[in-house]
């Protein structure tokens, strides 16, 4: 395959670009910076819909870091629906940012880093080896953390500084797992495969053992029980705008890494029927539970919307876990929907902080009177979350509980169904 498709940088350089210019240019009045910000936007989701019509598996090799050890982009179905994801949502969100952001002194610099963090992202999405996927990884962590950290209050600070802390411990449980890899198959073994690399391997406690803890650091990332506690400090803090990609997004970006560790390095084989497989099931399923019954009593809206997406995320953990076409499927579509489901509350949830002040649930009485269009849409959102027909997460969910039931591990089989349906 020719590796010097270096239309692959686009996605990547585009927004960083961009977000540079942002910086520099002189923009008389805000609408001008909000045209400049709509045609990026525009222009970087057309770039991916583009690519992923036309289907291609495209490959560019950045730069080689040492021997045998490179970066490398490449593009299969997974990223380039990742792509398309990722710009649809920055398009959406930007222009929802437009008028929450309009009154805020660090207007500019809000869109900098937002711009910054896409960037990153598409490079993330693109990663055609772990090497690479770890670098971006790092990246998008450190940029994402000025995204919570935007308002300089006391509990935005505390709330970027657990969310480093968190993404730093998850890193290095990854970084512990790329070193035994590449100590077991060398530089052109990290090299993302479907199917996976280690299916002639002997099941090593050290091999088994460094698929796990690149399972749970990816997992940190999207919120997996125990390392899920940075979603509910940050989601409360950071805008609106930027919640809603801290969740639609971001924690998306652990469970791309999860896919990428587990089913294009290890190999689903590989872990089938061990311990690793065993654990994991079992956390994603107490993530399930814990994060709806937190979400349950929790009092302050964008906190309540932080543990359900805790819990949301895990569906999608569960359904990789099982390790089955049918339950692949369905956290699959459950990583869209519940993208699209899950930006459209926190943007609304936004909307009503913004024009009401009013943060904690008890204080929303009547607010569907105020303000019928935006609870509209809060409604429709949460009932596609909770899986009621017709709407898009029932079919995920289905999926799911397909996927569970034709797992034959007992009790799995039964139990994750009837805890999903909880």
């Amino acid at each position: 395959m020719d590796s010097n498709n270096t239309i692959l940088l686009l996605p990547i350089l585009l927004p960083i670009a961009a977000a540079v210019l942002t910086a520099l240019l002189p923009f008389r009045k805000p609408r001008q910076m909000r045209a400049f910000l709509l045609a990026i936007f525009a222009a970087e989701t057309a770039l991916c819909i583009g690519m992923f019509a036309a289907g291609n598996d495209l490959s560019y090799d950045v730069m080689a870091i040492a021997e045998g050890l490179e970066l490398v982009l490449h593009t299969d179905l997974v990223s380039r629906i990742f792509l398309v994801q990722l710009s649809a949502t920055w398009l959406l969100d930007g222009i929802f940012a437009f008028e929450y952001m309009e009154h805020d002194e660090r207007e500019k610099l809000f869109y900098c880093v937002y711009l910054i963090v896409c960037g990153i992202i598409a490079g993330l999405a693109m990663a055609g080896n772990l090497i690479t996927f770890y670098v971006f990884y790092e990246f998008m962590s450190l940029s994402a953390s000025l995204l919570v950290l935007h308002n300089r209050r006391h509990e935005s600070i505390m709330a970027a500084l657990k969310f480093l802390f968190y993404s730093i411990a998850g890193a290095l449980m990854v970084l512990f797992g790329v070193f035994v890899m590449l100590h077991t198959l060398g530089g052109d073994g990290l090299t993302f495969t479907a199917g996976g690399l280690l299916a002639g391997e002997e099941k090593s406690p050290i091999l088994l053992l460094a698929v796990f803890f690149m399972i749970i650091g990816f997992g940190t990332k999207a919120g997996m029980f125990p390392m899920h506690a940075w979603l509910p400090a940050a989601h409360p803090v950071a805008p609106a705008p930027a919640s809603a990609v801290l969740s639609g997004i971001i924690t998306k970006t652990g469970v791309l890494g999860i896919i990428r560790a587990v089913y294009y390095v290890a190999g689903a084989e590989f872990i089938r029927g061990t311990w690793v497989q065993v654990v994991w099931i079992t956390l994603a399923l107490v993530t399930v539970f814990m994060g709806s019954m937190l979400a349950y009593k929790e009092k302050i809206l964008k906190k309540r919307l932080a543990y359900s997406t805790v819990s949301q995320v895990s569906y999608i953990m569960f359904g990789l876990s099982l390790l089955t076409p049918t339950a692949f499927v369905g956290a699959a579509l459950h990583m869209i929907f519940h993208s699209l489901a899950k930006n459209a509350l926190f943007l609304s949830a936004g909307s009503i902080i913004h024009k009401t002040g009013k943060m904690r649930v008890d204080e929303l009485s009547g607010i569907g009177k105020q303000m019928p269009v935006v609870m509209w849409c809060f409604t429709l959102a949460s009932l596609s979350l909770i899986g009621i027909p017709p709407l898009c997460a029932f079919v995920s969910k289905w999926y799911l509980a397909l996927g569970a039931l034709q797992s034959g591990i007992d009790p799995v089989s039964w139990l994750g169904p009837v805890i999903l349906l909880v």
